[in-house]
């Protein structure tokens, strides 16, 4: 059965989203502040969060990125405020879908199911490169060498030795771009990889993704080495 975290401190929405989820087979948990929250991720272990962004305790869209720095799973923002910027910020910081109130719980359903449709997706998958030569499936950790790997099995990008955390959609963009080096994506293209049913994305927001990829993986991301831009076209990756 799938875990939500509902984090909502609104009585009548909150319990309406977990009257909903109940009856829809997901076994929901619903707590009212950001710091009961933090404390659901480690005792809870849902799969999902669905994520206010006014709580008694704190607001504002840094709430993505605490969360986020918490956990890997997906979250879905849901919100009052219907402005694209609060979009682009709760999406820069971590959220994978938004959501604006008063919202279809139909709608939302599919949202979810759509997100972690693509999260055990890439649960499920195996490294091409381990495949193409031979390599056991069990081994997909990768090898402590410097440069650049994707480990595919705990979700990470692996820089250096070390593991980098990215947001879902983060993950979804370089996944494309590690399997196609040096082939050159459109945004639109980018946009599709990440995108669910109807979900928020658009050109500004790849942008604001691949800039907080380069702030996770490059040297210097104002020269960057890893993902290029192609004025005009779109962005490329290369692995030297």
């Amino acid at each position: 059965m799938t875990r939500v975290l509902v984090v909502e401190d609104d009585p009548i929405i909150g319990e309406m989203l977990t009257l909903y989820l109940t009856e829809e087979s997901f076994e929901v948990k619903r707590v009212e502040t950001a710091r009961d929250g933090k404390r659901a991720l480690d005792a809870f272990q849902p799969d999902i969060l669905l994520l206010d962004l006014m709580l008694p305790d704190a607001n504002g869209t840094e709430l993505c990125a605490e969360f986020r720095q918490l956990s890997a799973i997906p979250i879905i923002v849901i919100s009052m405020k219907p402005s694209v910027t609060a979009r682009i910020q709760a999406i820069s910081n971590g959220a994978d879908d938004f959501l604006v109130k008063p919202f279809s719980m139909q709608e939302l359903k599919v949202r979810m199911e759509a997100v972690l449709r693509r999260t055990q997706s890439l649960n499920r998958s195996v490294q091409p490169a381990a495949v193409a030569h031979g390599r056991d499936s069990n081994a997909d950790s990768p090898s402590p060498a410097d440069g650049l790997t994707m480990d595919l099995v705990r979700r990470t990008i692996v820089l250096d030795g070390e593991h980098i955390e990215t947001t879902f959609s983060e993950y979804e963009i370089m996944k494309l771009f590690y399997q196609h080096p040096n082939r050159v994506f459109s945004r639109e293209e980018l946009i599709n990889a990440v995108r669910g049913i109807d979900s928020f994305i658009n050109d500004r927001a790849i942008d604001v993704h691949v800039t907080n990829l380069r702030r996770k993986l490059e040297k210097n991301p104002k020269e960057p080495q890893y993902i290029k831009t192609v004025w005009g076209v779109g962005y490329k990756f290369m692995n030297p």
